[in-house]
């Protein structure tokens, strides 16, 4: 499997302007993040669950942590140091999920 390359800014902001309110603020870090809310501990769980299934099948794996009914999510690749189309796959992903659960 060739190596994830960062993304250009052109293409970084690209795929944030498609994401669902992801922010590119991570204290100075090149990384995207999201704060999902859920309304139990419960939901949180599952949701987790979910996208640790993915991420493990992607191998890439979410910065993360949660309490009760949120999940605050840091997005970045480190063998990258930055950005990558993984990290953009992964969100899409979260984002989708979380839609599902709300359904």
């Amino acid at each position: 499997m060739p190596a994830a390359e960062k993304l250009t800014p052109d293409a970084r902001a690209a795929a944030l302007g498609g994401l669902s309110d992801w922010s590119d603020t991570a204290d100075g870090r090149d990384a995207i993040t999201k704060s999902f809310r859920f309304r139990s501990f419960v939901e949180a769980f599952g949701f987790m669950t979910q996208v640790a299934l993915k991420a493990e099948k992607m191998d890439h794996h979410p910065e993360w942590s949660n309490v009760y009914g949120t999940v605050d999510v840091v997005l970045t690749t480190h063998s990258a140091d930055g950005v990558t189309e993984l990290d953009v796959k992964l969100a899409r992903f979260m984002d989708a999920l979380q839609e599902r659960m709300k359904s």
